[in-house]
């Protein structure tokens, strides 16, 4: 196993991000395309209707956490249900 050089971790520290980071900074940047929150929402719905008839446990919580993360992406998302909560906050 190699042990990062002193040549080599400046440049660990100052550059590198992760894959996790570079993606969400690309959603973030890109525009929305019409009905895209709507699209995940329903497949979150989806997801956690499979998850609630799903016969063993395991599958029931992991059909079930990814249906309530798919919501939850499509209500706080770029453009979702919380950007539309915080302009009607400016006008009540």
């Amino acid at each position: 196993m190699q042990t990062p050089t002193e040549y080599d971790a400046p440049a660990l520290k100052r550059g590198s991000k992760s894959t996790l980071q570079q993606l969400k900074e690309f959603d973030q940047n890109r525009p929305d395309f019409p009905g895209e929150h709507l699209i995940v929402f329903g497949l979150g719905a989806l997801a956690m209707v499979a998850g609630m008839r799903s016969r063993t446990p395991l599958r029931r919580g992991l059909m079930t956490a990814v249906g309530t993360a798919l919501i939850g992406r499509a209500a706080s998302g770029t453009g979702g249900i919380a950007k539309v909560a915080r302009v009607m906050r400016r006008f009540g």
